[in-house]
């Protein structure tokens, strides 16, 4: 059989391949030729062989077929093929494959080989993929060649511990005598594999923590011994002695001296030496410089040592290095807490972080900013950031906005002040301020009652420049309802005051009204705020009646129930129309839970100011005729559905009947339903006001163990009649029949036919959803005749 090609050659070979296709047929050759050569055992060429299956294994094809050839190797007795082996062995196997566990015997020969290069193959080996089972068995060798006088040795026979420890914890103690001894060692490497242990052991076990503190002076005095000693080229870089084992030990150092006054207190020296006497102009010196500061600032250190370490961060600011900058705000941040007046002394620095052109220094620095905030700088920090909010980039505004709010809720000198920078806020941020905004600077400007004539001419102003932003236009709208009587007056003391007439007040609101730029949400403030000036103007009610009329029959179905419902109390309810729209009382927030709500100290606004209709309850409102579908037909008129707003409904929204006063008649209740343990009886009553309008009352009772959470119960009838589902008294049915839930249906029957309708019922029970439909023609002959 020919030789095979040698693995310079196959690499060149593969280089000059011009596909992908090319060169994954170059490698099942070479895979092929190297099987063929592998089942002839053939003793010759086997280290070439497995050579280069390593460098295709590496390229990323498949040569787990080489695994027994690397053992193989291994057991050789020639040390290139030793060397090839076992970095096979690393390679291609891992402690998840039963062949590895062949080899441990080959290890704990060559674990004891005459040859240290051989023991250091050995060595290496097991610290990269040894088991539980091979540390098991081979620790006691590693641990012997830990107290070798051969540094080459005992360096990696510290590497190696660290991974038997990983792996079997409860050997720790094993190399507890020969791991004291290493710290005496001259030699660097042996140095810093000593330290990885000493950290392995320290993190993995409180005992051998409390043990190695009483080792904080020897590490004091090697680190000391690094920083004071001459140039090494040995160990040189960068001008700067063996910065790796400085490094292991401070992180070491840092671990031994957290929580512990006296380990503490011996490190307090070396580590202010270590800080002035590092040079920074490299990177190697801000590493160990980072690395130091870390370590005072985990440690029990003193307060001139803490401000040392704030001020190195703050040096690092000014590095022309974004990562540098980046490493200094995130320390910067998390000691902001414990040494708030050091981090103080750097505020210019981080500020102008904010206009740097890395969006990641930007957030920490924004981060950074509102951590400094206090009473003493809420006005200049406020003004700063205002100024970052107006050129950010989208993705920063949203977090911006709300950190402005808590800062200024916070620390605000004054009511005016506060409510002037939310106001610039929204002005600066417009749609990215998030949904609490306007409830929240609602709630500050009610509570703020002498600043409600400035407020209010404020507002006024910016809505009148600027209808684009929804926020700030909904915060205006209301205050103009609510204060428009303020606004016309000219009551403002705080500044000149503007002479506003009814007619402009009005005509804002219907500018908003009739904007493209204006939400759903927007139109609806609006709305309301026309309505609540007809109990705040004198000369303009008419004009407001008109503009209800006009809106009663809009296509959007929200200002449409608004506007009816605002039209029934000018018709009906003209008497309460002053005492339901009075000015909003004084609101407390409530901490519940993570949230917080306004609550009022009085009665809460009445409900008929924030209706919310949908098609039904739970369900999107997309098209009326597709709501049931019940009488399969297209003559059916689904109801449409009322869902109460989510403040509690007061005395004030139950007067508001629209259909008018009732009268009982004394018409049987039926039972339209009784399945699956729910009831729903029918209770009939006629309308006093309108013959031909029947008022049916549905009572749903449970009389299962479990809750009916979720209940909806939806109606259709033939469209000879017209339907009118009001919302329920709850969602939920209480078990064992403990409570009802009831809702009204009215059915306007002007023919007077016999009336015949389709129910769904769909709830919860016990996790599983529930849907039914039955059909109820067994109504009394009074309840439509």
């Amino acid at each position: 059989m020919p030789a095979p090609i040698r693995l310079r050659e196959l690499i060149r070979t593969i280089r000059t391949a011009r596909t992908q296709a090319e060169e994954r047929e170059m490698i099942q050759k070479e895979c092929a030729s190297i099987r063929s050569s592998f089942r002839e055992e053939d003793n010759t060429y086997r280290c070439r062989n497995v050579a280069k299956l390593l460098y295709m294994h590496m390229l990323g094809y498949p040569a787990h077929f080489g695994q027994l050839e690397c053992l193989k190797l291994i057991a050789s007795q020639k040390f290139t093929d030793k060397r090839i082996g076992y970095l096979g062995a690393m390679l291609l196997l891992d402690e998840r494959q039963d062949v590895h566990l062949l080899m441990t015997n080959c290890i704990k020969n060559d674990l004891n080989h005459n040859t240290q290069y051989v023991q250091g193959l050995a060595l290496c080996t097991l610290g990269c993929m040894g088991s539980s089972e091979m540390c098991r068995d081979l620790a006691g060798e590693v641990e012997k060649l830990l107290k070798t006088s051969n540094s080459y040795l005992r360096k990696k026979a510290a590497l190696c511990a660290v991974h038997v420890i990983r792996k079997v914890p409860e050997l720790m103690e094993m190399f507890l005598p020969a791991t004291k001894n290493l710290l005496n060692e001259k030699n660097h490497g042996v140095l810093h594999t000593s330290v990885v242990l000493l950290t392995e052991m320290c993190e993995r076990s409180p005992d051998m923590l409390a043990h190695f503190r009483k080792l904080v002076p020897q590490l004091v005095r090697i680190l000391k011994n690094l920083i004071m000693s001459g140039y090494s080229p040995e160990h040189d870089v960068s001008g700067i002695s063996d910065p790796f084992l400085q490094v292991r030990i401070l992180r070491l150092l840092r671990m031994l001296g957290r929580n512990d006054d006296d380990s503490s207190e011996a490190m307090n020296d070396i580590l202010a030496q270590v800080a002035t006497n590092t040079e920074t102009s490299k990177n190697v010196g801000n590493a160990i410089l980072y690395e130091t500061v870390l370590t005072i600032m985990d440690i029990k250190s003193e307060s001139g040592l803490r401000v040392l370490a704030i001020n190195i961060l703050g040096r690092f600011l000014l590095n022309n290095d974004k990562n540098i900058r980046y490493v200094a705000l995130t320390s910067l941040l998390k000691t902001v807490q414990t040494d708030h007046n050091a981090v103080q002394r750097h505020r210019s620095t981080i500020v102008d972080c904010l206009k740097d052109l890395d969006v990641s220094i930007k957030r920490r620095a924004m981060e950074l900013s509102f951590a400094l905030v206090n009473g003493n700088n809420v006005r200049g920090m406020t003004k700063e950031l205002l100024y970052f909010l107006d050129l950010c980039d989208p993705e920063f505004k949203a977090d911006c906005a709300s950190g402005i709010f808590l800062a200024a809720e916070k620390y605000a000198p004054s009511k005016r002040w506060h409510i002037d920078t939310i106001m610039k806020v929204l002005t600066t941020a417009g749609s990215y301020v998030r949904d609490d905004a306007v409830p929240n600077l609602i709630q500050l400007i009610t509570n703020s009652v002498e600043m409600h004539a400035y407020t209010v001419q404020k507002l006024y102003k910016a809505v009148l420049e600027d209808t684009s932003q929804q926020p700030l236009v909904q915060v205006g709208a209301w205050c103009m309802g609510e204060y428009g009587d303020l606004l016309v007056s000219g009551q403002c003391e705080e500044e000149e005051p503007i002479q506003v007439t009814e007619d402009e007040v009005i005509d804002v609101l219907e500018t908003v009204l009739q904007s493209n730029l204006s939400t759903s949400v927007t139109r609806g403030y609006a709305l309301t705020a026309i309505m609540k000036l007809s109990t705040r103007f004198t000369i303009n009610v008419n004009r407001i009646k008109k503009i209800m009329s006009v809106y009663g029959s809009s296509i959007d179905v929200e200002l449409q129930q608004r506007a009816v419902e605002y039209n029934a109390l000018f018709k009906k309810f003209d008497h309460m129309r002053s005492a339901l729209l009075e000015r909003m009382p004084i609101m407390e927030k409530v901490t519940n839970g993570p949230t917080e709500t306004a609550q009022t100290n009085g009665e809460s606004e009445p409900t008929i100011l924030e209706p919310k209709l949908v098609l039904s309850a739970s369900q999107p409102s997309n098209q009326a005729n597709d709501l049931l579908d019940l009488l399969g037909g297209s003559d059916v008129t689904p109801a449409i559905q009322t869902v109460p707003p989510s403040k509690p409904s007061t005395a004030g929204g139950e007067l508001l009947d629209l259909l008018g006063g009732l009268d009982l008649s004394g018409i049987p209740p039926v039972t339209a339903y009784c399945k699956g343990g729910l009831k729903i009886e029918f209770n009939f009553e006629r309308s006093n006001t309108n013959p031909n309008v029947t008022v049916v009352t549905i009572s749903a009772t449970n009389s299962t163990d479990g809750d009916m959470t979720d209940f909806v119960f939806q109606a259709a009838v033939p469209k000879t009649f017209q339907l009118q589902l009001l919302s329920p008294s709850n969602n939920i049915i209480p078990a064992r029949n403990a409570g009802a839930v009831t809702q009204v249906i009215k059915v306007l029957n002007p023919q007077k036919q016999q009336l015949r309708m389709r129910i769904k019922i769909t709830y919860n029970l016990n996790g599983s959803p529930v849907q039914d439909l039955a059909e109820v023609n067994n109504f009394p002959p009074q309840s439509w005749q």
